[in-house]
């Protein structure tokens, strides 16, 4: 939660949160008319085909020239389907695979990229690179991360589980927990629909330096979204469960009551005056603040200046004794990866300790930008974690007392340069410790650093 702040109409500071959830993968299908039974769920290719193409293009690039070179090929497979109001409006299945190279010729830098591994598309793309390279601008920093980085014992995280369910299967499941969401409330008149998706992913990376690494990994979801209606306005919300073992995914019935609940909850909605008061966000949200905090203190916004947080080593940014750190071995979790884009093994990040600011964001890149080394985060920070310092929501919700609950934001009004913040809102107005009544219509602003600073509870995170 937050020290008090100014919310408002037009205006409202903020504070609080809990827990940060992996990073989604996004991936887009092609719709199709017919309904298949029968779709291949193995892997696209095997980790030693994966081997055998990246072994083949680091050799190209070799013939070519190329003083260092680095591969990454990215394959996947799956479907996803809609369904609203017990139609199937969408059934798309989606099967892709690309191919890039990055080529050093010297500190000058080429990269290409194709989606055909035919020997003749490989040599085109390989050319290309070094084309690219032959013509560009040296700069000291490019090349590989140091060789000595490099271990290709990296841990098996248990990340692939396929799912073995067919599109009928999926429709059908999809169909019954938008009917069971239908039938729980009699306000709840329409339906934005039901989604499931399920994916999986192989992905592999090697360069000149000797590392090769494949890793192969799925992801399942369920949504489902609402519409809530009586005589003074409707409201729309939802609720979705994602995983990558499908066993792990919250169960229809259950999915379908909580988007109920959360539609129905906002019905009435109120605004509020212009005012100062303490604001709790919900975990859905709670990770967006992180993620300005990372974006904030990473190596490429850092040496370009382009950073509220430049130069905050050792500074006081957040309370004292609060921790943010990254966990990117946690067996089968969301945001776990054996090693980053560059082969470089992940570890244990901590990134705040006691509220300051310990070590930046770094690629191999911006490290040798910064005079530093790279942390293994070429890609992003993998699962970032908050330690809580209280209890669930509704034990924040009483330790807040009064104040605004927020579960919606709009916009995207995080300026990392300045770190100024404003974003649109919704929520639930708090008043002796228990939620009154839902708002909405609300700006929320103020500076991240205020808000970092501001923070006085994170709460803990209850898994459905």
């Amino acid at each position: 939660m937050l020290q008090s702040l100014t919310c408002a109409c037009n205006g409202l500071p903020y504070h609080v949160i809990l827990v940060f959830l992996g990073a989604y993968v996004q991936t887009s299908g092609i719709i199709m008319e017919t309904l298949p039974q029968n779709i291949n769920r193995g892997q696209v290719k095997s980790s030693q085909e994966l081997y055998e193409v990246m072994q083949d293009l680091l050799a190209r690039a070799r013939q070519q020239g190329a003083t260092e070179a680095s591969v990454a090929l990215n394959q996947d497979s799956g479907f996803s389907i809609d369904v609203r109001m017990g139609e199937v409006e969408t059934v798309a299945f989606s099967e892709d695979k690309a191919v890039s190279i990055i080529v050093y010729a010297g500190r000058r830098k080429g990269s290409a990229s194709s989606t055909d591994t035919s020997p003749a598309a490989l040599d085109a793309m390989v050319s290309a690179a070094m084309d690219i390279a032959h013509v560009s601008a040296a700069d000291p920093c490019f090349g590989l991360a140091d060789k000595a980085l490099m271990n290709n014992q990296y841990p098996d995280l248990d990340l692939c589980h396929p799912w073995a369910i067919t599109p009928a299967e999926a429709i059908a499941l999809a169909l019954d927990c938008e009917g069971k969401a239908l039938a729980l409330d009699k306000r709840i008149e329409n339906s934005d629909g039901v989604n499931l998706s399920t994916y999986q992913f192989s992905h592999g990376y090697a360069n000149s330096h000797g590392f090769m690494g494949v890793v192969h990994s799925s992801r399942h979801s369920i949504s489902c979204s609402l519409i809530a209606k009586e005589e003074k306005g409707m409201q729309r919300d939802y609720d979705y469960t994602t995983a990558r073992n499908a066993k792990h995914l919250m169960a229809p019935e259950l999915l379908a009551r909580s988007a109920v609940k959360r539609s129905v909850s906002r019905l009435g909605a109120r605004q509020l005056k212009t005012q100062k008061v303490p604001v709790l966000f919900s975990s859905r949200l709670s990770g967006g603040l992180f993620s300005s905090f990372i974006n904030a203190i990473s190596g490429s916004n850092l040496y370009r200046k382009n950073s509220f947080l430049v130069d905050s080593l050792g500074q006081q940014i957040f309370p004292k004794g609060m921790k943010v750190y990254e966990q990117p071995h946690l067996v089968g979790a969301l945001g776990s990866a054996p090693f980053d884009g560059e082969g470089v093994l992940t570890r244990n990040n901590v990134w705040v300790e006691d509220g300051r600011v310990c070590q930046y964001v770094l690629s191999s890149y911006s490290a040798r930008r910064m005079g530093l080394q790279t942390t293994a985060n070429s890609g992003g920070v993998f699962n970032l974690t908050v330690d809580p310092t209280a209890g669930d929501l509704d034990d924040v919700i009483k330790e807040m007392g009064t104040g605004l609950l927020v579960t919606e934001l709009m916009g995207q009004g995080s300026n990392i340069l300045t770190g100024d913040y404003s974003r649109g809102a919704s929520g639930f107005w708090v008043e002796g410790g228990e939620i009154q009544y839902p708002v909405e219509e609300i700006t929320i602003a103020g500076h991240l650093r205020e808000i970092f600073q501001g923070i006085v509870a994170v709460g803990t995170l209850i898994s459905a």
